[in-house]
């Protein structure tokens, strides 16, 4: 990724601490629903096999922020697992503007508030501890709180990560950088190493904030995720 996409990213993502109840569902569980069929791809294989259910938790780039209902990237997810025949629902917790320390303190209580476990959580967060320049060592203490919690109640992850811009030096860079895969190794969880990978700086891809995603950009990183959460969800147990 070029260094100026990333610089850019790196202020622009302010976008991101703008809550907007059309952009975005509220911290209440109670909002958090499941995914709408996302127009593409249409199903071609028949759905079938045991239901499973995927919680997206994370901030304004699972929220679907600044784009219609039904786009987001759970949106997505979803339309594809059930493109593939996997009978999977896919639940948008994603909420704009929240750092790592708010994931980490609505985790448990989103949890408790579904109607039954997820078989997988896809955590996605960190972009805000960049924009307001978070110690890496918070960022690090906060993911690694969520992964905990997901692990003592026995809920496999996909890590979807964040990386820094060059501008805020390369120590910070190569502590925030480190989280994501440290992590994954550590807990056992999949790495997506960078959400935006092949859609940042890319202006067809982009929200013209320059750090959103459009929707062709939240079906390009779809068509890199789905097939991570697709297999997650194959190697469960089939009861």
């Amino acid at each position: 990724m070029a260094g100026a996409a990333l610089l850019q990213a790196a202020w622009l993502l302010s976008a991101c601490d703008t809550r907007r109840e059309d952009d975005a569902p509220a911290t209440n569980i109670a909002s958090a629903a499941p995914a709408q069929p996302s127009p593409s791809p249409s199903a071609s294989v028949p759905v079938s096999g045991p239901r499973r259910v995927v919680l997206a938790f994370g901030d304004s780039l699972y929220a679907g922020y600044g784009l219609q209902r039904g786009q987001s990237l759970p949106d997505a997810i979803q339309a594809r697992l059930r493109g593939q025949g996997i009978d999977a629902t896919v639940i948008n917790a994603g909420v704009s503007g929240d750092t790592t320390a708010d994931g980490r303190r609505r985790l448990a209580y989103t949890l408790d508030r579904l109607k039954t476990k997820p078989d997988l959580v896809m955590l996605g967060l960190g972009g805000n501890d960049v924009l307001r320049q978070v110690d890496p060592a918070e960022t690090r203490a906060n993911m690694t709180a969520m992964l905990d919690e997901l692990a003592r109640r026995d809920i496999p992850v996909i890590l979807t990560g964040m990386m820094a811009p060059p501008n805020l030096g390369p120590d910070f860079a190569a502590r925030f950088n480190a989280i994501w895969p440290d992590l994954a190794t550590s807990h056992h969880a999949v790495l997506d190493p960078f959400i935006l990978q092949g859609v940042l700086g890319n202006r067809t891809l982009m929200l013209p904030d320059g750090v959103h995603p459009n929707a062709t950009g939240v079906a390009r990183i779809a068509d890199r995720v789905a097939p991570l959460v697709g297999k997650g969800l194959e190697t469960l147990p089939k009861d």
